[in-house]
């Protein structure tokens, strides 16, 4: 028997439904491989060093591992996942379960590392074949609103691993109660598939055309930029707001919480790029997080717990914005290889993440944070304002032309 055929054109498989119920399962396998596996390592930080003290001097090597982990599964997405979405689906499951667990356990800094590393490649084999899977099984008039409800999965992990760091009695339980869960979101998705062979669209290019790169340049370089200006809020924002005192310690969960909660906003990132255009949804996402890290500076400055927590979830809201932006933008450029596109620009934003980490993290001990706090929003608005560059050059040519001229 032969698998059914399933393509972006909207087979049947989709019947009358629209297909969100695929659309959450795909935002719970993002909430498990993102905000569990990926950045739990980040939450758990404090609770790591204070259970397994010998693992405090690798814990930012790890960090910088995982980030090329995910890089790495990202480039392998980028080559995979439009042919063999399911594949892809398989790897993120596997990898994210194997590294939560290994994590659970994890008492050696080698064996840590290399847990970390594993889970890490979870989101990155998530992201990109979640796309091109969403765009088949989605009914096509809500096939954007889909993409961004999957997004906001980092902000319901982040919830998720906050609330478990509250509960469970130990890092053991925590780590095993998320691998339990990534398993579970991996299944939720991969299941309905069975039996159906998801295809790529019949492309209207010619055979052999090249894919056109220079159309995510600037969306790349943007990426990168907003990337680095972002590494603060999510390495350091809660250390930096428990060291001025607005939050203590015992609450750095309910930072997490609150960064979350704002990022569920990020489901409306559909309909922010059908009003603003993606220029103009990418800059607004932008915006935010440069405010968010304006918050987080006059909160070190005041102690103010309120801006703290407004802090962590304006970043939430705008930063999941961004990456959904990024999504539709891969979508509309390369959209016969949009799991290629988005592995693209998520490798490009990560990258920024990387360097930001690295430069933020040796300026922390003797910078001031308001001063680091405030060149992060400088990044985060630059980001923004690269990928309006175009718009604007294209409004100036428009004037010109209409200029009147005398003499």
């Amino acid at each position: 028997m032969t698998a059914a055929p399933l393509n972006t054109a909207k087979s049947s498989a989709t019947g009358s439904g629209s297909g969100l119920g695929m659309a959450v399962a795909g935002m719970m396998l993002i909430a498990a491989t993102y905000g569990m596996a990926r950045f739990g390592v980040g939450l758990f930080a404090p609770y790591l060093a204070a259970e397994r003290p010998e693992l405090i001097e690798v814990l930012g090597l790890a960090a910088a591992a995982q980030f090329i982990a995910y890089s790495v599964a990202a480039v392998v997405a980028a080559r995979l996942v439009d042919l063999h979405p399911r594949t892809g689906l398989v790897l993120a499951g596997a990898t994210g379960t194997l590294g939560c667990l290994g994590v659970a356990v994890a008492s050696d800094p080698v064996f840590f590392i290399a847990s970390v590393i594993i889970g890490g490649m979870g989101g990155g084999f998530a992201s990109p074949a979640l796309v091109p899977v969403i765009d088949a099984m989605v009914a096509a008039r809500a096939t954007a609103t889909a993409q961004s409800v999957v997004n906001t999965g980092t902000g319901v992990g982040v919830i998720g691993a906050g609330v478990v760091a509250f509960i469970a009695p130990s890092i053991e339980s925590a780590w095993l109660l998320m691998g339990l869960f990534t398993a579970a979101a991996a299944t939720a998705v991969i299941y309905p598939l069975r039996g159906r062979a998801i295809h790529p669209p019949k492309s209207p290019a010619p055979a052999g055309a090249k894919l056109a790169w220079s159309v995510l340049l600037v969306p790349g370089i943007a990426a990168v930029v907003a990337g680095i200006g972002s590494a603060l809020i999510w390495t350091f924002g809660p250390i930096l707001i428990t060291d001025s005192g607005a939050v203590s310690a015992d609450h750095v969960g309910s930072l997490w919480i609150a960064l979350g909660v704002g990022g569920l906003l990020g489901s409306f990132t559909g309909a922010l790029v059908a009003g603003a255009g993606q220029h103009g949804g990418w800059f607004i996402a932008a915006s935010a997080l440069a405010l968010a890290s304006g918050l987080l500076a006059w909160s070190w400055q005041s102690q103010s717990p309120w801006l703290a927590y407004a802090s962590m979830a304006l970043f939430g809201a705008g930063y999941m914005a961004l990456s959904g932006v990024l999504i539709l933008w891969a979508r509309n450029e390369w959209p016969q290889h949009a799991g290629a596109g988005t592995s693209v620009l998520f490798i490009a934003l990560a990258t920024g993440q990387a360097i930001g980490s690295a430069g933020f993290g040796a300026a922390q001990g003797s910078a001031n944070p308001v001063l680091l706090a405030i060149l992060a929003a400088c990044l985060c608005l630059a980001g923004g304002g690269v990928a309006t560059i175009g718009t604007w050059i294209r409004s100036a040519k428009r004037c010109s032309a209409g200029w009147p001229r005398s003499g």
